[in-house]
């Protein structure tokens, strides 16, 4: 299991990438006793390697207040800068971390760039294919 994290609480959190399948993969933030309390989901695009696409990030409701989105979108982030991937944020919420942190995600090795029509296609077929 990856090293944990603290939440605004004091309390332990895991972050882990649950591998891609075809189409939708996540981040999944889990409690210290494996409870799974939210998640970033993406879609890595075929045929554009190196790229991913992050979509959509839920935290449950009985875990907000506690910074877990906070810590979803850094721990994407800095897995997508590890793997050599630019970030697509389709999310509202990686998208507005990276309107005010931007400089610093790519000072620090990450890229990223705005959605195009084709990404917002891609997640919508993703989203059809997992349901």
């Amino acid at each position: 299991m990856p090293e944990p994290q603290t939440d605004r609480t004091g309390a332990a959190v895991h972050v882990t990438l649950d591998a891609p399948p075809p189409a939708v993969g996540a981040y999944t933030v889990r409690l210290e006793d494996g409870t799974p309390a939210g998640r970033a989901d993406f879609v890595d695009p075929p045929g554009a390697d190196g790229e991913r696409v992050i979509f959509h990030t839920e935290v449950a409701p009985e875990f907000g207040g506690r910074g877990l989105a906070g810590i979803l979108v850094r721990e994407a982030l800095a897995g997508a800068a590890r793997e050599n991937l630019t970030v697509v944020p389709v999310c509202p919420l990686f998208a507005r971390h990276l309107r005010e942190h931007g400089d610093a995600y790519t000072a620090g090795g990450g890229r990223f760039r705005r959605p195009r029509p084709a990404d917002l296609a891609l997640v919508e077929q993703a989203v059809k294919g997992r349901a």
